[in-house]
């Protein structure tokens, strides 16, 4: 199984960015951490603080790079993933475009935010990701990445 996460902007920052609300780990180490825990997954990462960067990937994650997308059209397998691992970061409470992303495509996207946004400032209690999600997972630090692909994997195998 193949399972690709998409971190947005400023997740790049993490472990310097306010640690007291995402923590002091970086996600190059938690995603070391989280390949050795998930030896038969293949774990894909990609971060971009750009919002059609985030769109191109998912469209390619959803249907390869040969679907006349304005992807990368070398990348082994043409992109394809089984799951999405999503923290859209400050895009999940304006973009209406990455929810129509998730919308276009059949893979099942997993929504995930370190901290719990509904202790948070007003502005980030709305979503536009978790209409279009297959899940979301809220307020568990980093752990939620790891529950997000076991959620992930549990539902290939129910299908399987």
């Amino acid at each position: 199984m193949k399972i690709l996460i998409i971190n947005g902007p400023n997740l790049n920052l993490l472990g310097r960015r306010e640690p007291g609300i995402y923590g002091a780990e970086t996600f190059e180490k938690y995603l070391d951490e989280l390949r050795r825990r998930f030896p038969g997954t293949d774990i894909e990462y990609f971060q971009s603080n750009v919002e059609g960067e985030i769109i191109d990937r998912i469209h390619q994650a959803g249907f390869g790079a040969d679907a006349n997308l304005n992807t990368d059209a070398t990348h082994p397998d043409g992109g394809l993933v089984d799951g999405i691992v999503l923290n859209a970061g400050a895009y999940t409470h304006t973009s209406v475009a990455i929810h129509d992303a998730i919308r276009a495509i059949k893979t099942p996207v997993i929504e995930v935010h370190i901290s719990n946004v509904h202790q948070r400032e007003e502005f980030r209690h709305h979503s536009y990701i978790s209409p279009a999600a297959s899940g979301i997972i809220i307020g568990f630090g980093l752990d939620g990445y790891r529950l997000a692909i076991e959620g992930l994997l549990q539902k290939a195998e129910s299908k399987g």
